[in-house]
């Protein structure tokens, strides 16, 4: 009977010494599965949280990307409107400068001309005063000049003379108008008496302003007698010609061409 006891007694204890093992290779098992689990949860709530963080911090990021393009479009436009402003205020004082300029040369053009006409006119008056004076007509030529003039009146001047476009344009010299201005027009007024003389052509002819004045027209009949040698008579454009009014008659022109 001892002996059985003994053996049941050890057997149990065998039992038991392999069970417990077995039973805390389970408990570890299942620690192992629940321990997973555990962190899969910790995992689930943590994911969340960093993905807002990161969404939080890319947001963050754009935002400063934008401001940061914002601001260098903004600089940009302000250089380029400040180089344009310059550029504007450059060419202004470019073309303030180059109308200066111009001013300036018109203004010294407009001063020479002036003062190439004062002295022209000097020099033409002076030259008329000493012909003037030498001018002393000997007998024969007086005679010239009056047979001259009066073969070439007119009987009836209204059906006579003819407008330079009545005689198909006029094609003589044309006297430059900076000249025609300083000795010509109806401010510049002088008679034939004492000026040089010729007849050509059986045209009279005379030299003013240094030029040839051919008086192609007759004279009207009703002007004195010696017009030439006593009245004020000028010279004008009109009508595409030359024409010599006499100050005493100023409705009538003679028509005249120019030759140098």
């Amino acid at each position: 009977m001892k002996v059985i006891g003994i053996i049941s007694t050890a057997a149990l204890s065998l039992l038991l010494g392999i069970a417990a093992p077995a039973y805390g290779q389970q408990e570890q098992q299942d620690e192992k599965k629940g321990h997973p689990e555990q962190q899969q949860s910790k995992h689930a709530q943590a994911k969340p949280e960093q993905q807002h963080a990161q969404q939080q911090q890319r947001q963050d990021e754009n935002k400063q990307q934008q401001h940061a393009q914002q601001q260098q479009r903004q600089d940009e436009n302000k250089q380029q409107q400040h180089a344009q402003q310059q550029q504007r205020k450059d060419e202004n004082k470019q073309r303030a400068q180059q109308q200066q300029r111009h001013d300036q040369d018109r203004q010294q053009e407009r001063a020479g001309q002036q003062q190439r006409r004062d002295q022209n006119n000097r020099q033409e008056r002076a030259q008329q005063q000493r012909g003037n004076e030498r001018a002393q007509r000997t007998p024969e030529q007086q005679r010239i000049q009056q047979s001259a003039w009066q073969e070439h009146r007119s009987g009836r001047w209204e059906s006579e003379h003819r407008t330079w476009q009545q005689r198909g344009g006029y094609n003589g010299y044309r006297i430059p108008d900076d000249r025609f201005r300083g000795y010509f027009g109806q401010d510049h007024g002088f008679r034939i008496y004492g000026l040089p003389f010729m007849v050509v052509g059986g045209y009279p002819r005379f030299q003013y302003g240094g030029y040839w004045i051919t008086a192609v027209d007759p004279w009207p009949e009703y002007w004195g007698n010696d017009w030439y040698d006593n009245d004020d008579v000028y010279v004008v454009y009109v009508d595409n010609g030359y024409y010599l009014y006499n100050r005493r008659y100023p409705s009538a022109g003679i028509a005249i061409s120019i030759s140098m």
